[in-house]
């Protein structure tokens, strides 16, 4: 039986190289390339042809950007509007990724945490960079919020700085570990049905736990995928929050 890792291996399908870095196309770019094609192409059959009374895309695609530009105003506040449309890009990629990675034989590229990192470093260093540009020297006072006693300015503050440069790293592994837990216990499950259908005697009847047991990780997997993008999302609100309103 393979082992239930095997499905996270990123496999080269384009050789490519350039000023001595690896950049082949890889699976992992084919459905991140797939996820912003699909997702794009759902839009676009929903807003094709507008009416009235909405059809199943028109209706889904409704929904989403309603749900989206009420976590963006809910979360963001003032000002918030314009990180609208990168909020929901955002929300629709790690969503169709997710989703795409639950077809058989596909790759889930949340799985890498090269992918989740990157994408969480991306809206670090934006974030960080609104708050520098809104409020200038000011910004380093959301390390030291105002009321707090001075004396506790040196156990205070690294504590802040640590907490803010941890970001990153907790967004990106949370995206990660969720995917990577969901399908290897999956592909765990699958290979005890097969494991149990080729035994003899009684033991065939064993089968059907594991499969109930996919079935059941199949659903809660889709659950998570589309929780994973709303986390994702609703973090990134947050951290913009801050970045305009400092606490």
């Amino acid at each position: 039986m393979k082992s239930p890792v095997e499905q996270f291996t990123i496999k080269t399908i384009i050789p490519l190289e350039a000023f001595g870095y690896d950049i082949s196309f890889t699976n992992a770019s084919l459905f991140m390339v797939l996820s912003v094609i699909v997702s794009s192409l759902f839009l676009y059959l929903g807003i094709k042809k507008s009416s009235l009374i909405p059809n199943r895309f028109q209706s889904s695609v409704e929904l989403l950007y309603e749900f989206v530009s009420n976590m963006v105003k809910e979360n963001v506040g003032t000002g918030g509007k314009k990180y609208f449309p990168f909020i929901f890009s955002l929300f629709m990629f790690i969503l169709f990724g997710n989703l795409l990675g639950m077809i058989p034989y596909s790759y889930t590229f949340t799985s890498q945490i090269i992918v989740t990192i990157t994408l969480a470093l991306i809206i670090f260093i934006g974030v960080t960079l609104i708050a520098l540009i809104k409020h200038k020297l000011k910004f380093f006072t959301f390390f030291f919020p105002s009321g707090v006693p001075i004396a506790l300015a040196p156990l205070l503050i690294p504590i802040e700085i640590i907490s803010y440069l941890m970001r990153p790293v907790s967004l990106s592994v949370r995206l990660f570990a969720n995917m990577l837990a969901g399908h290897t216990m999956m592909k765990v499950f699958a290979g005890l049905i097969i494991m149990m259908t080729s035994a003899s005697g009684i033991l065939k009847t064993g089968a059907v736990l594991p499969l109930l047991a996919v079935i059941g990780l199949t659903g809660l997997e889709f659950l998570v995928a589309a929780l994973q993008a709303y986390v994702f999302s609703i973090l990134t609100c947050m951290y913009l929050h801050d970045a305009l309103h400092l606490h």
